[in-house]
């Protein structure tokens, strides 16, 4: 390895970015601890030892952090006797906006890459659970031993229960590179002809159920970011860019630029004064959690009202504004004006008097916000993904949207269509997975109902695509860099429940990093690869406003870790599908072939070989910064460019949703249990309006995404636990009546658990909600108790699927505090 001072573009003066967080103490009792005292896990001491100044001469090999922040970034590990000794980012060019180049820089998670790689839960070995499923009793085996019961498990699974019985489960661990994702171990699956997939995911579900009834098209369809530069305002309902896409590649630098370009006034509508709120709002509107579709019909009624609707938009690219454009066989009084008017089913007008009782926005503040939103020509109009993690968070979604039709802010320069701006296309190649037997998917948030009663999952009821009816349980689970099957999913004792049940599912094989919250329910767990011990093409991901390309270099595999190309391979090898599986390649092979196939497609100007490819760094690409318009061809000329619903148009009266609603049986007991066919508010279990509910826990309690963090990625590294401690917010008034002062420890609890944790006191969340920060590991006070002291908010959250997208809704839920 040798230091590289090249690049395809000039190199600024060389600066150094070191992580600041490095002054602070080491110390190295990260979250989770070591597991039982087994020496399978790294040691700290060990970690200590790494702990050593870096020289001017040392090495630096590029790498990058994949996880799923969207934005991908670029690190430079110094490395010395094969350990990565220091972390520093990009600085090999100048930023340069507008020309659409610009440093892809890390943020604090990617620059303490080091101290997650060396940290005391690191994995070293293959381990066997050898106690009951969830005890976290394992002990050490050799590859050779831990791939043949992996394997004898396939094998007996696919016999017995056919191939939809193996599982892979949602993970994003690792979101680019073709060697490292999880498609190896699908491309395996399929040589042996198919294994289960849910659809969708958990992080924008119900956003793409809403907008494919209304759009048809699934979300992440809005304008750039970009854009904000052509327009003099915009509204976001939730979006928190600066901690999601905090990057300097990510979408808090292109907002930072856009706004200041355009001079644009920038309001953001969140229960939580966010860093975006800090960094770019020029205004803060609180909101009760859930009440985004009150507050957007309220706005709705005064656009109407007062005349401020794009007409002759609404005539001819939307279905069900008014009668007048609804379907010939929709009941009366059933179109969306009907429904904000007060025609509609429920007699009531959305006036901003009602809307305030429910959302706590105030009505003068609602009238004000219509009138600002009517009279900019173009609006931006955007929401972010926590409007939609609600128990009727499909409507959020399409109520929000709703606002960018009725003002014809749709497919034009400066405006939006109401939802989280475009994602862009990634120019990373992917293996090739082959075809997949198995066609039937369920939606990825009820795979714990597929393993409990799989076979009697319908379409009607469960949304399952493909066919009728899914065609078996799911006995075997294959988990790979993720942390989904415990901590990341809803109500932990619920799922706890069935996968202790070892009749349903017989097989949990987790490859992964660490020992995780999820690890600890393997029946097999595998020491994986970090990204700077193996390589891999990259490139940006979806939330990057930049084109670049990466050829990495790698470290010696921490201990007995091990590439996930490489296991499939010794499975495919005793499962009789090796020749199939590698064609005859080697990883470095298939990264060759992927880079002449796939990379040097994209960027033609590119070395000839991978050898070169590396020597010469990181390949930066100029990108305009005018983005395609979604829907403008639409928005031109609706009857040559028609959307892909049943109508062709904009659909605020969705007749496929009334049909939904016919099919799938809801539980009238349960409070928003509904199928509406127009946006509108829906008031929900565990919202602000369940009553019953609220005169035992009265607190609403919400999670959002954590900058210490990515999901749980990160969750145990020491630098970021020290600055960036879990804690619980919340308001002074609520924290006054229950005598808690800030940083006191407090217990939040309901009837499906409690979590023990520290509370911030802060007036930056408003009176009558609480939030942590999702993605904290769950540590259960002992092996059968409801008690955590990890802070993972699903230790609360509840397992009920959404009624119409069967997505999460874990941000719908109520709680008490105590002080402890």
């Amino acid at each position: 390895m040798t230091q590289k001072k090249k690049s395809t573009v000039a190199f600024s003066p060389e600066r150094r970015s070191i992580l600041k967080l490095g002054a602070l103490s080491c110390a190295a009792g990260a979250a989770g601890g070591s597991l039982l005292g087994l020496n399978h896990l790294f040691q700290p001491s060990e970690a200590q030892a790494f702990e050593v100044p870096a020289l001017p001469e040392d090495p630096f090999i590029f790498t990058t952090c994949v996880n799923n922040c969207g934005n991908t970034c670029v690190l430079k590990a110094f490395v010395r006797n094969d350990k990565v000794i220091r972390v520093e980012t990009d600085d090999s060019v100048e930023d340069d906006w507008e020309n659409g180049v610009f440093q892809v820089r890390a943020c604090p998670r990617g620059r303490s890459m080091r101290r997650h790689m060396y940290s005391p839960d690191r994995l070293k070995t293959p381990l066997k659970r050898i106690g009951k499923r969830g005890e976290g009793k394992f002990e050490p085996v050799s590859w050779d031993e831990a791939l043949d019961i992996v394997a004898a498990s396939l094998k007996h699974c696919v016999k017995n229960y056919g191939n939809a019985s193996v599982y892979s489960h949602y993970a994003s661990g690792v979101i680019t590179g073709p060697m490292t994702r999880r498609e190896n171990f699908w491309r395996l699956m399929n040589c042996l002809g198919g294994f289960s997939l849910g659809y969708s995911d958990y992080s924008s579900a119900q956003n793409q159920a809403g907008l494919r009834y209304l759009y048809g098209k699934a979300g992440y369809s809005g304008n750039a970011i970009s854009d904000i530069a052509h327009t003099k305002l915009a509204v976001f309902f939730g979006a928190n860019l600066s901690e999601t896409r905090s990057s300097g590649g990510g979408l808090q630098y292109e907002i930072l630029e856009a706004k200041k370009k355009g001079n644009t006034r920038i309001i953001i509508i969140d229960p939580r004064y966010t860093d975006t709120c800090v960094t770019v709002a020029d205004e803060w509107i609180p909101i009760r959690p859930g009440t985004d579709a009150a507050l957007a019909s309220a706005l709705a009624y005064v656009l109407i009202t007062e005349e401020m609707i794009d007409r002759e938009y609404l005539d001819t690219h939307c279905v069900g504004f008014d009668a007048s454009t609804l379907p010939e066989d929709a009941p009366e009084h059933s179109s969306y004006s009907d429904y904000i008017l007060g025609t509609g089913f429920d007699m009531v007008a959305k006036t901003p008097e009602w809307a305030a009782a429910i959302s706590g926005v105030p009505a003068a503040r609602i009238y004000k916000l219509a009138r600002e939103i009517g009279q900019t020509k173009p609006c931006y109009i955007m929401q972010g993904w926590g409007i939609q993690r609600q128990a009727a968070g499909e409507m959020n979604v399409m109520a929000v949207a709703a606002l960018a039709n009725l003002t014809g802010n749709v497919g034009i320069r400066g405006g939006n269509n109401g939802d989280l701006d475009a994602y862009h296309q990634s120019k990373t190649p992917r293996l090739p997975v082959g075809n997949n037997g198995v066609k039937t998917r369920f939606p990825v948030f009820m795979w714990l109902k597929a393993v409990e009663n799989g076979k009697n999952m319908t379409a009607d009821q469960d949304g399952i695509i493909g066919g009728d009816r899914y065609p078996a349980d799911i006995k075997f689970i294959w988990n790979y860099a993720g942390n989904t099957i415990i901590n990341q999913h809803s109500e932990i004792a619920e799922t706890e429940r069935v996968l202790s049940d070892e009749t349903k599912c017989e097989m949990i094989v987790v490859m992964d990093t660490h020992m995780t919250a999820t690890a600890k329910w393997a029946d097999i767990v595998l020491p994986s690869c970090m990204y700077p011990e193996q390589t891999d093409i990259v490139g940006p991901s979806y939330a990057m406003n930049t084109d670049w390309a990466l050829l990495t270099e790698a470290v010696k595999p921490f201990f007995e870790s091990r590439p996930v190309y490489d296991v499939c391979v010794d499975l495919a090898r005793r499962l009789g599908v090796e020749k199939e599986f590698t064609e005859g390649r080697d990883r470095e092979e298939w990264i060759e072939y992927l880079y002449q196939t796939g990379t040097r497609k994209t960027f033609p100007e590119m070395p000839a070989t991978v050898a070169e490819a590396r020597k010469a760094g990181v390949h930066f690409r100029a990108k305009s910064r005018d983005f395609p318009v979604p829907f403008a061809d639409f928005r031109q000329d609706p009857v040559t460019h028609p959307l892909k619903t049943p109508s062709g148009k904009v659909e605020l009266y969705s007749a496929a949703l009334r049909t939904l609603s016919r099919k799938r049986k809801v539980d009238s007991s349960v409070l928003g249990d509904v199928i509406p066919f127009v946006p509108q508010y829906v008031a929900t279990w565990d919202g602000c309006e369940d009553m019953q509910t609220k005169e035992k826990y009265p607190l609403q309690l919400i999670g959002f995404h954590y900058k210490g963090r990515t999901h749980s990625h990160y969750a145990n590294v020491d630098w970021l636990l020290e600055v960036l401690p879990q804690t619980m917010w919340i308001n002074p008034v609520d924290a006054e009546r229950r005598g808690i002062r800030h940083n006191d420890p407090v217990r939040v609890f309901n009837d499906r658990g409690e979590v023990r944790i520290r509370a911030k006191v802060t007036p930056r969340i408003i009176p009558g909600v609480v939030a942590m920060g999702q993605g904290a590991w769950y540590k259960p006070l002992s092996a059968d108790s409801k008690v955590d002291v990890g802070g993972c908010i699903n230790t609360l959250t509840k397992y009920r699927p959404t009624a119409i997208g069967k997505a999460n809704p874990q941000h719908t839920n109520l709680v008490q505090v105590d002080r402890i």
